[in-house]
């Protein structure tokens, strides 16, 4: 039981002891992927965001229908079981 602990003791001894080496590593590695990040020119953007409008309006007009399709056969079955 004794053997257990103290074996324990040391591998989270040790696993302490490789933190600053790990934390070094993680913050080397976040700096090379920064070097790799670039900024987008301004036509990019533009066009992106030109993207991302039309498929906005695309989804509004498409979940306004289903809704009003959906909505109208709610209020038929309704209206069709409550006058029974």
């Amino acid at each position: 039981m004794a053997k257990t602990a103290e074996s324990a003791q040391t591998g989270i001894i040790e696993n302490i002891k490789h933190v600053p080496e790990q934390i070094s590593g993680f913050y080397g590695d976040v700096r090379n992927e920064m070097r790799k990040v670039t900024t987008p020119t301004r036509k990019e953007v533009q066009a992106t965001t030109i993207v991302v409008i039309i498929t906005v309006f695309i989804f509004g007009v498409y979940f306004g229908v289903v809704d009003k399709i959906v909505g109208g056969s709610l209020n038929w079955v309704f209206d069709y079981f409550g006058k029974r």
